[in-house]
């Protein structure tokens, strides 16, 4: 596998994907500029892969909001164009069912997942589940994740579900605020453990916010970690994949409401020889 390069956009038949817009009616100019991306950059991929944290907090699909309603419609529009869209739930919207994936014209998911976008396989995950050092949100993580809990949960009143989130979302903050930065980065023995288990040449995450590309050697052999960013202030992140590899991208807003995607640097992790 031969090192990040500079790379450069091309015509090639290629995907997207993304994650951890947070979409919320607070922050209406992140969902502005993921519709703008949905209007244009989306609409000449092949498909879309949103890996988690579509939404900053979703409480069941029965209690989807006009936010909810709009992005559903949205993606519904992108992919009667023809764009595949395929939805894996994060640590935020891990309560997003299938009644919102049928109304969005989405796939859902499950995590981990193995696809081949021309380049050979890489591993998909949202990465929360890589941060074991984090004990204490491991342990949160498998209790949420439990089918039996959920739908304790979704058999709740909407209103109390709100509270519920809303708490919960004060808690997070005040205990994430003192935690060490390592701890809430993924742990480098379980991106290797999770690469060796699955074949893959590249691992590619988002949750962290921190957008990046990092090489690992994995059993004398070198692979790749590309790291999606979080969406906010006018800046949302995506990676392009296609025949040539993978390049992490920059997304913004060009004008009023054309969106463009510029390469970061380092940006592009290049498919091997054949």
């Amino acid at each position: 596998m031969r090192s990040p390069g500079p790379g450069s956009l091309t015509a090639l038949p290629h995907h997207l994907l993304i994650s951890d817009l947070h979409l919320a009616a607070s922050r209406p100019e992140t969902t502005r500029l993921f519709f703008d991306f949905l209007n244009g950059p989306a609409q000449h991929a092949r498909s879309l892969w949103i890996l988690g944290d579509l939404f900053d907090a979703w409480i069941g699909d029965d209690a989807a909001d006009e936010l909810g309603q709009a992005v559903a419609d949205r993606l519904a529009a992108l992919a009667a164009q023809g764009v595949d869209c395929h939805l894996m739930v994060g640590n935020r919207d891990f309560l997003l069912g299938d009644a919102f994936c049928r109304k969005a014209r989405c796939e859902r998911v499950a995590e981990p997942a193995v696809r081949d976008f021309g380049c050979g396989a890489v591993l998909l995950m949202h990465g929360d589940s890589l941060c074991t050092d984090d004990i204490a949100y491991q342990r949160f993580r498998r209790r949420v994740r439990d089918p039996a809990w959920q739908q304790r949960m979704l058999s709740r009143p909407v209103w109390l579900r709100r509270l519920l989130a809303r708490i919960a979302r004060g808690i997070s903050r005040r205990v994430n605020s003192s935690k060490r930065q390592y701890i809430m980065d993924v742990n480098d023995r379980a991106v290797d453990k999770s690469l060796r288990k699955h074949g893959c040449g590249w691992l590619l995450h988002g949750h962290t916010h921190r957008p990046a590309i990092h090489r690992h050697q994995v059993d004398g052999h070198e692979h790749y970690r590309v790291v999606l960013g979080d969406w906010h202030d006018g800046l949302g992140w995506a990676v392009r994949a296609d025949r040539d590899g993978l390049a992490l991208l920059e997304v913004r807003r060009q004008g009023d409401s054309e969106v463009r995607l510029t390469r970061s640097a380092p940006s592009a992790v290049q498919a091997p020889a054949r």
